[in-house]
Formats: C-alpha cells, structure tokens, sequence
C-alpha cells in the first residue's frame, strides 16, 4: 500500500511556487479551490511538510501541475506500485475485482425506487423506459422571440419540440460522449437514468469494462459538512470500505481513466456549503479527467463551469415511451393483473388521445406527472375535461411536494418571500403576458414583474438596485426549484406548460374579481386562447353569477350584431317552435342551428352540443327531428355532387331520399320525394351520359329539392352566408358552447340564474330575470 502523505521536493516547492504566483492567488484562494477550511495544509504544501496525498494531489490539480514532478521521489515500494499500475494486464484484472466486488452494492444502490404516491418500492427493472435526450441546449441558443410566438398557441411544448430540439436515445448519448452534463427539468427521470446505467454496466450490458460508481451529491455535501476535509476519492473509497477495497485499487482504477463515474443531482446542494462541495467536485473531475463522467443537474442551474463537458437535456416522452411506461405501470406498479393492465393501458391511451384531454397529455410528457395521472387514472379510470383539480395537484407536486420527497430543503434567495409570494408573482406573470396575446416572455419583462411586486411588499427592500438582483435570482428559484417557468432560449422564458400558464392567469383574475376585470375577461369572450382560463375562472369563484351575467349578455349581443345571423336565429326559434319534441327546447335550438348550415361549414350536422344539453338524443331522434336530418342529408349530398362524380355517388343520393320508413304520416311528402327520384338517370347509362344530364339539369333538380323542403318542412333555406357571416356564426356558437361547459365547471350559482340561462340558450331576445 502507498503511504498516505505525500511532500514536495525542493525542486517541487520551487516550481509550485512559481505556479502560484503565475496564478496570483492567496493561499486562503487556493485552500478554497480545493475544498479546504484553512490554509494550513496549503503552507506545509509549501514548505515541504508531508500532507494526505489526496490534498497534495488536489493542489497541484488546482496549480496544474504533475504530482510526481513536485513530490520527493517514491520509496521503492511506490515505484512497485507505479509498476504494477501501468502493467495494462493487471488494470484489466483489477477493474473486474472491483466490478464484481461491488455489484451487490450497486444492486442495492441502484434497482429500487420509490415513487410519488407509492408506499412501497418499485424495482427499477419494472418499470423503466429508455429516454432520448437533445443534443441541443435551446437555452444556450439566441432566437428571436418574434419566432417562438409563431409556434402553435395549443401545442407550444409539441411545437417547440419538434422545430427546435434534435433527439438521440440516452444509450447511444453514453457511448458517443466520454463527458456529459445530463439536464432535466424537475421530475424528468435524471436519477433513474443514472440508475439504470449503473445496474446496465455492473451487470455487463454497457461499458462492461468499466467500474461504475453512482454518488449522491446531496448525500456528500451533508457528509462533508461532518468531515470537512474529506475529498469526493475518500467519500467514494469510505462508501466501499466494507467491501475491503483499497485506497490504492480505486485510485489506480481512476487514474486509468476505467470508472464510469455518475454524479446525481448537483443542483440539490443547497446552502452555504455549496462552493466548497463544489470545488471539491471540480478537484475530483480535474484529476481523475480520463473517466467517463455523467453528472445530472435540474435544467435551470447554469453557473457550473467543467470543462470539456457536453451538454445534453433530457427529451419529453412521446406518446411511445408514454404507451411502454402505462403498461408498465398498470402491471408492476399498480399491480394489476396482465389481462387488467392492458385494458387500463388502453383506455388511458384513448382517453389521452381524446382533444379534450391535450392538457394532461402534455403533462404526461414528464415522467414524474406521468406518475401522477396513472395513479389518478387507476382510481377513476377516466380525465373529466373539467376537473382543475388535476391542474391544481400537479402545480402542488412541483411547487412543493416534490422537493420535501427528495429532502431538498427551500432555497431561499430572498429573505421572507414565501410560497404565497411565489403563486402570486407567478399569477401576475402569467396573467401579464396572457393578457398580451404571449406565452413567451423575455427576462427583463419578468424581472420587471417581480420588482413591482417586491417594491409593494412592506418586508422587502425598496432599493432599486436590490429589487432588480432579488427579482433575478426569483426566476432562478422558480425555474430551478419548481420547474415553472422555462428559458426557452437565451433570456425568453415560458411557462414548461400551457395549461400552467392559463391557471396562473385564471387564479389572478379570481383574486381580483371585481367588475372591471370580469368585463375586461368578457372582452375575450370570442378568443379561444382564453376558453381554459374562462373555465378555471369560472371553476374558482366563490359566486360565479357576475360572471355568467356578462358572458350571457355578450353573447346576446353577438346575436343581434349581424343582421343575417340575427334573422338565422329567429329561423331556428321559430322552427324549434314548431316541433313536437320531449327534449328541452334549447337542445332542439341547437339541432336546428347546425342542421341549417351549409354542408361545408364545419358545424354543418354536428350534434355534440344539442347530445350534451338533451342525452336523449344518443338514443334515436323524434320522427319530426329524423325527417329534417334526412333531407338535410339529401341536400347536402346534392349541393356536394359534381357532374364527374356522379356516376359514383348516384346510388348515395337515390338511397338519401328513400325516407319511407320516416314518411309513413306523410304520403305526400314521399310521393313527392319519389317523383323526384325518378327524374334521376339511371346508372347504366354510362359516366359520360350521367355527366351531361347533371351539368343540363343537376342545378335545376337540386333547386327543386330545396323548394320541396322549404315548403313541407320550412328547412333548407338558403341563407347566403358570406365569409364573415360563417365566422360570427362558428364565434356564436363556440360562446354558448362556453357557456354550457362554465355551467358544468361551478356549482356556485343561483338556481334562478342557472335555469335562466338553460332555457334561454339560442334565443335572440333577452328574457328578464326574476331575482326574486
């Protein structure tokens, strides 16, 4: 065995010194880069005094200098050593002693994990799913935030994604890079990703020739704070000192550049000791600078500096990983049987394809949410597309949940700013820039946010100077300790997602709720950006009937607002009048609003929303509302027909107006029906044949089929929408589709408004409200 000291030679205390003046530091700087709390080791370092070897070899790390140039030489058992390491026979031999020494500990270490919400440990091996990561750090790049608004308002994170982040699969990352600052924002799987290489490489399926070692920094800073002197070589060899490993092995192993070394979570060292640990980290990689070295980190801690490191991020789930980490949840995690968990698996899925449900799907995209919503699911086996409340128990993971899981204690950069302060500098935010038409906003703006809010807090400072560095150092707390808040590219940031964004935005006009900002709202009414937020909004209220009030009378002026759409409703009030029906009359309203449009619009026959007023209708139409479906139909296959395709949509027009069996009551009108049916060729005149008769005659039959149901049923009138029309049309209905969904979302509501509003959907006039 080496001796544990080492001292420098006359020559080397001569060159040492030369490289500290070159440096220009003091010796208190210099203990410091190495990690020590005094600079007594630095002045017997040079003054030839023996001092542990680590520390000597640390300071001429820091000096750059070589160890064995500076140190006395080595007794004749040393320069055995030295031997013995350089023999590349026994550096094989002695990486697989240790390999296979320490494969029990890395078992132990490495195969269990502990899940939100999970009582019990979960082995890695059940559960894991490959990740991708970018080899593009988007916050490193200068973009224009002129660009980033132009992705897709609903699909930002999809968008952002696919235009601005190249993937490769995390293995293949491990073996094309020898250095590699792994980031991830909160709850991406950065741990169970070094897990998992330290299981694959102990059990010989990836750098078989490698001896892996997996430290947990949180773990070595608390242990340094006890030992202050122990270097990150020790607290490695002290971790294996049962497993009768020596010094010697594990530092010729290092030295070879024969360890996969995985550092996790440098950015939970927290507090005061964290330089210290810090430099102790750099002395270790500027040493041992042949390893292959992973160390993980939370995306937003940029102020490490290790050089000849490559920076990759860890990639979102795709709904691939997504589908492989469902079933393996359902099956291991939820225990399931394997009948069971496929159906759970395929259901979740489904409902995850569902339009409603793109929010949760994007929150599915970070594996530790994904958690989240599989345990939900297993519960509930559906998402309702108005429950907040899996918006509101996802922000409390990330805000505090999740830190308290992994003992990570709050930092705390400004004195007295709670978590309330943060929910409220995060809703101002949000709403800011909402309310500007943005989801990315730049850093000045949000420091500008936060300083105006420091500067009305009566605990905080109010120096100008102080506000500005405070609010700089909030964004960091947000974006590195709760995953909020995302820089996107060099100083733009956004919300990490959308619908995080409108609840924010929604929770500060709740706290605010006065008229001016509920009329301000209203404004948006026709917008739907804002849909979510009117829904959250209106989920949040302690009274919602202000609200509704508004929402109800802008839409009533909507009706009134274009003349044609004002007499187009008065048609479907009229005509719903009419019908004998079981249904509730605005169900019907909304049947006949639809039915009337033209073919193309893409409202034309969608029955959605006349389903969710009157169930009903999921069991089969009336005979008055199936007959105008009908002819509807047979219209719309006319008015889409051409004479090229005639030939092949003759037999789909002649069987539209086959409406026997709805005409029993109505001879009259299936007489007429059948005169014109027969006025149709027959098919076996030929393609050329039947596209003359259309191109002579095709107008003035479809014009004579219009007539017909104009007069039998006063429906298929021709309303000559122009392309403004159909847009206040589609802008009419999506704010009583509003409406509708914002009385699903509260149940604080008078009865009185509640009904009001129910029967009055569709309506063009404004019908007094009793208060009483």
């Amino acid at each position: 065995m080496s001796k544990r000291s080492l001292q420098a030679s006359a020559e080397g205390i001569r060159k040492a010194k030369q490289a500290f003046k070159r440096k220009g530091w003091t010796q208190e700087y210099l203990a410091a880069e190495v990690g020590l709390e005094t600079r007594q080791s630095i002045w017997k370092f040079f003054t030839g005094k023996p001092i542990d070897r680590h520390v000597f070899n640390d300071i001429c790390s820091a000096l750059e200098l070589d160890t064995l140039e500076i140190s006395q030489q080595p007794d004749v058992g040393n320069l055995s050593l030295e031997r013995h390491e350089s023999n590349p026979l026994d550096i094989e031999h002695l990486v697989q002693k240790l390999r296979s020494v320490c494969e029990n500990r890395i078992q132990a270490q490495c195969s269990i994990l502990h899940l939100l919400d999970i009582a019990r440990p979960i082995y890695l091996h059940d559960i894991y799913v490959d990740i991708d990561v970018c080899e593009e750090i988007t916050h490193k790049q200068w973009l224009k935030i002129e660009d980033l608004q132009k992705l897709d308002f609903d699909n930002i994170s999809a968008s952002f994604r696919e235009k601005y982040q190249k993937k490769i699969g995390g293995i293949e990352a491990i073996t094309k890079y020898t250095k590699i600052i792994l980031l991830g924002k909160i709850g991406a799987g950065k741990t169970t990703f070094l897990q998992s290489i330290a299981l694959s490489c102990v059990q010989g399926n990836l750098q078989a020739d490698y001896l892996p070692i997996f430290i947990n920094l949180k773990s070595f800073a608390e242990d340094v704070k006890d030992a202050r002197q122990l270097s990150l070589f020790q607290y490695i060899h002290n971790y294996w000192l049962n497993y009768e490993i020596l010094e010697t092995e594990l530092s010729t192993v290092l030295s070879h550049g024969r360890a996969l070394v995985l550092l996790d979570g440098l950015d939970e060292i927290v507090g005061e000791n964290y330089d210290k640990v810090f430099n102790k980290i750099r002395s270790f990689i500027n040493k041992f600078y042949k390893n292959k070295i992973i160390i993980s980190c939370r995306s937003a801690l940029h102020d490490y500096s290790f050089h000849s490191f490559t920076e990759l991020e860890i990639a979102d789930f795709n709904k691939l990983k997504i589908a492989e980490f469902v079933n393996k949840w359902f099956l291991s995690v939820a225990q399931n049987s394997p009948s069971t968990s496929q159906i759970l698996a395929n259901k979740f899925m489904h409902k995850l394809d569902l339009l409603e449900n793109i929010y949760i799907l994007e929150l599915c995209r970070t594996p530790l949410l994904l958690i989240f919503c599989c345990s939900l699911f297993q519960s509930t086996t559906d998402f309702s597309s108005h429950n907040f409340e899996i918006y509101k128990q996802a922000l409390d993971i990330l805000l505090v949940r999740w830190d308290e899981i992994k003992g990570i204690p709050d930092r705390q950069f400004v004195p007295n700013l709670s978590l309330l302060d943060k929910v409220k500098i995060l809703s101002r935010i949000a709403a800011s820039s909402f309310y500007q038409g943005d989801n990315f906003i730049t850093g000045s703006k949000l420091q500008q946010i936060i300083t105006d809010y420091l500067f009305n807090q009566s605990n905080i400072t109010t120096d100008a100077d102080a506000l500005e560095i405070d609010s700089k150092k909030i964004i960091k707390i947000i974006e590195l300790q709760h995953g909020l808040l995302v820089e996107r590219a060099r100083g733009i940031y956004s919300f990490s997602h959308l619908i995080f964004q409108e609840y924010f935005t929604a929770r500060e006009i709740v706290a605010r709720a006065d008229s001016q900002t509920l009329q301000h709202l209203v404004i948006h009414l026709c917008d739907h950006r804002w849909f979510q937020v009117f829904l959250i909004s209106m989920s949040m209220l302690k009274s919602a009937d202000d609200l509704l009030k508004l929402i109800k009378q802008k839409i009533d002026y909507l009706a009134v607002s274009n003349i044609k759409l004002y007499h187009f409703l008065k048609w479907v009030e009229h005509k719903s009048s009419q019908v004998s029906s079981i249904y509730q009359r605005a169900s019907v309203r909304a049947f006949y609003f639809t039915i009337a449009l033209p073919p193309e619009h893409p409202l034309a026959c969608n029955q959605d929303l006349a389903i969710t007023l009157e169930h009903q209708f999921t069991g089969g139409l009336s005979i008055e509302l199936a007959i105008d479906l009908a002819l509807t139909h047979a219209l719309a296959v006319s008015l889409t027909m051409t004479a090229d395709i005639l030939f092949a949509r003759l037999s789909a027009l002649n069987l539209a107006l086959d409406l026997k069996h709805l005409l029993i009551d109505d001879l009259s009108l299936h007489s007429s029906l059948q005169y014109l049916k027969q006025q149709l060729p027959s098919a076996t005149q030929g393609k050329e044949s039947l596209k003359n008769w259309w191109l002579a005659h095709g107008q003035a039959w479809t014009d004579e089929l219009r007539s017909l149901m104009i007069n039998a049923r006063q429906i298929g009138l021709n309303w000559h929408f122009n392309q403004q029309d159909l847009q206040d049309l589609q802008q009419y209905w999506n704010a009583n589709k509003l409406l509708i969904d914002c009385l699903k979302c509260t149940k604080d509501i008078s009865p009185n408004l509640r009904s009001h509003l129910e029967t009055t959907l569709f309506l063009t006039k404004v019908v007094e409200l009793d208060e009483k």
